[in-house]
């Protein structure tokens, strides 16, 4: 018996659609190459004193220059900073990030869980052992608005709320409709993050370089754990888009 044929323009859309995914996969790899890079060149300015003066400027231009103590801005924005950077302690993502895991688990989601908790747990891992590795001191040109305990580069906040909130909305991504709405859950995440890492210059905790480093790495580790998310999907490993699993009975 033959087959049902294809209709003429199967192929050409075939061709089409790898050719897109070849075209994906080529530029989540750049990306992760260009944040990769943007982290060493940071890492190493910093390490030979050269950024120095440029973050003098940045902390100097957020303060009162009658009182550096005091943020520019009203006494709520800074109230309001002390909130947002909260959105990246480890308190908060591990937080989220166990709320997530518990939700795909009761989902049927078992790989999905794992990964996602490898994924943003890998990420605070590599964050600490940075600060270990670099161990930059704390900027002192102005009082710190919040207690700090660890070391300045790279801005665990900004790199931590990269990890978590990219890899997030890239699961979510995963499921939502097309369109508008996975546009929607990427600005969420990107918004967060950027949010997160200027508070923490803002509330002068943190050398703006540490925050640029910081999101480099972050949306670097983010990324290649979407192409492996990815890479995971099509040979089986992870949950097809939309397809639970069935939860043992």
């Amino acid at each position: 018996m033959r087959g049902i044929p294809l209709p003429p323009a199967a192929p050409g859309r075939l061709r089409d659609f790898l050719a897109r995914q070849e075209l994906g996969a080529l530029a989540a790899v750049l990306a992760v190459a260009a944040g990769l890079f943007g982290f060493a060149k940071l890492a190493a300015e910093v390490t030979e004193g050269d950024t120095l003066a440029f973050d003098r400027h940045i902390l100097l231009t957020l303060r009162n220059p009658a009182d550096l103590s005091d943020p520019v801005g009203p006494r709520w924005l800074e109230e309001a900073a002390r909130d947002v950077t909260a959105l990246g302690s480890h308190v908060i993502l591990t937080y989220v990030t166990l709320a997530v895991v518990g939700f795909l688990l009761l989902s049927g989601r078992r790989a999905s869980a794992l990964f996602t908790a490898l994924a943003i747990g890998g990420g605070m891992l590599v964050s600490s052992v940075l600060k270990i590795g670099f161990a930059r001191p704390r900027p002192d040109l102005v009082p710190h608005a919040v207690e700090v305990y660890t070391a300045s580069f790279p801005s665990g906040h900004a790199m931590l709320s990269a990890v978590a909130y990219l890899t997030l909305g890239a699961l979510l991504m995963r499921v939502a409709p097309l369109g508008r709405t996975k546009f929607y859950v990427l600005a969420v995440a990107i918004l967060t993050t950027l949010m997160v890492g200027i508070s923490r210059v803002y509330l002068g905790v943190h050398w703006p370089t540490d925050v640029l480093a910081g999101w480099c790495g972050g949306a670097g580790w983010a990324l290649l754990c979407w192409i492996v998310l990815n890479a995971l999907q099509r040979r089986g490993a992870v949950e097809p888009k939309g397809t639970p699993e069935e939860p043992a009975g």
